[in-house]
């Protein structure tokens, strides 16, 4: 249900401590109690009827579900931080050490398992048991995987010219060969990447791989939400903003934005005005560029070109158990990741698992029958348990824009905190944070939109906020 429209009015507050959020994700919410840790007075505003974004859960009946699976890892100091600010760390807890299981199903001796997990030994030796014992690929592919991740560690991931090569290629360049590329690399990549290394800006895997597997052994080590996504990004985050104060509008698009003669912005929302002294724009790329006043960015075409990749879940309810592990990979089927969110989703019988399939471009407009066609067989082929359960739900969620995708030349159309005109402020995982489009960037996109703006009102820069710099 609808809130009826408030009356138009003004909204004032004392020059150089007033700011004003539009957008409600992550990187919203991290810029608002950036702010407001600060001393700023802020507004934030958000379309939907809740915070959270594209990470966000839902009802279907007794059911809450996450609109897709999220995880984050070791290295992501910035969304540990904010899981920490928002007093959520304990409910999305990581890894003791990196195991993830890798089946292959398409083996002439049957289904097989690997593992990929880290020993407590320093980089690159605490990978290098797993590596040697990892049976998806021969002794001669394990021997040039080793060579070429040392290779990839002695790129610079902010080298302009990385970034309008693709990965693929350079595998390719690197003596990897195609089973390599499938049963490792794009295992790991496209589920953080949301692209196949042929598709992938080189830059951004090398940040991806180096950051991940290449920096400090537990680097890569993963936690995901073992509560609902909403109790984290949604409630958690609605009760952090108002203990620090700000004031939280959902609901509530904004229609334009302007600047005045004086500095000062006006913010327009269809109920009300709002003038403040800056104005963090927190929204995807396409939204930012429909309500960047003129001037604000040199070439604000550039946005548009910023393309997007989709991701689709796959939800399936079980009659009874069939995965005994809390998560898995797999090699030679369409299935990518496995996760079990019965206890998550609040699931009393049977099991709930949740398939997340990214750069799903050839399935994202599937229809849910065809889906059903394709996936059921392919678990029954990963999960024996499966082949005797009955499937008592099957649905979808589809994010077609999940994230913007990664390709050559990407970084050079994502734009910085700052814009040319001033007062105004860009965040979001789409912009240049260094990452690709996860959690992790668009919360550093909302520290360092804070940041400049901070400046720019002449208020201190608050040390915890900052914290995960001195982590990374």
């Amino acid at each position: 249900m609808s809130e009826a429209p408030r009356p138009a009015r003004a909204h004032t507050g004392g020059t150089g401590r007033d700011a004003v959020v539009v957008g409600g994700g992550l990187a919203g919410v991290t810029a608002a109690l950036a702010l407001a840790d600060a001393g700023v007075r802020v507004t934030l505003l958000e379309g939907r009827p809740r915070l959270g974004g594209l990470a966000f859960s839902f009802q279907r009946g007794d059911l809450t579900v996450d609109n897709g699976q999220h995880v984050y890892l070791r290295c992501c100091t910035a969304y540990r931080w904010f899981l920490d600010r928002i007093e959520g760390a304990a409910l999305a807890p990581l890894q003791n050490r990196l195991d993830v299981p890798v089946v292959d199903v398409d083996k002439p001796e049957g289904r097989r398992l690997g593992r990929l997990r880290r020993d407590p030994l320093p980089v690159p030796l605490h990978l290098g048991r797993s590596l040697a014992a990892y049976p998806h690929l021969s002794l001669a592919e394990r021997v040039s995987v080793g060579r070429a991740a040392l290779a990839l560690k002695g790129l610079d991931p902010a080298d302009p010219a990385l970034d309008d090569q693709d990965f693929g290629s350079w595998l390719a360049r690197h003596g990897q060969s195609a089973r390599a590329i499938e049963a490792l690399w794009d295992l790991v990549g496209v589920a953080t990447l949301n692209a196949v290394a042929g598709d992938a800006s080189l830059g951004l895997a090398a940040m991806v791989f180096r950051t991940g597997l290449l920096s400090e052994p537990g680097a890569a080590d993963i936690g995901w939400a073992h509560v609902p996504l909403g109790d984290l990004h949604d409630r958690l985050a609605r009760k952090a903003l108002d203990s620090a104060g700000v004031r939280t509008e959902l609901r509530t698009r904004v229609t334009s934005l302007s600047r005045h003669a004086d500095g000062r912005w006006s913010v327009r929302t269809p109920g009300e005005t709002i003038d403040t002294d800056a104005v963090v724009l927190a929204v995807p790329q396409r939204e930012t560029h429909d309500l960047l006043p003129a001037g604000a960015l040199d070439d604000p075409g550039r946005l548009l070109r910023i393309g997007t990749a989709p991701i689709l879940n796959v939800h399936v309810v079980y009659d009874r158990p069939v995965l005994a592990r809390p998560f898995l990979t797999a090699l030679g089927t369409p299935v990518q990741w496995v996760f079990d969110r019965t206890a998550a989703s609040g699931l009393r019988e049977g099991q709930y698992l949740a398939l997340s399939q990214s750069a799903a471009h050839d399935d994202i407009d599937a229809p849910v029958a065809h889906l059903r066609e394709r996936y059921l067989p392919e678990l029954e082929r990963l999960i024996p348990g499966a082949r005797t359960a009955r499937v008592r739900d099957f649905f979808v969620t589809r994010e077609r824009t999940a994230t913007f995708a990664p390709t050559p030349g990407v970084g050079r159309l994502r734009p910085g905190a700052r814009t040319k005109a001033p007062g105004l402020y860009l965040a979001g995982a789409w912009t240049a944070t260094g990452w690709p489009a996860t959690m992790e960037s668009a919360v550093r996109s909302g520290v360092s939109a804070a940041d400049a703006a901070l400046g720019a009102l002449g208020r201190p820069r608050p040390r915890r906020l900052f914290q995960f710099e001195e982590a990374a």
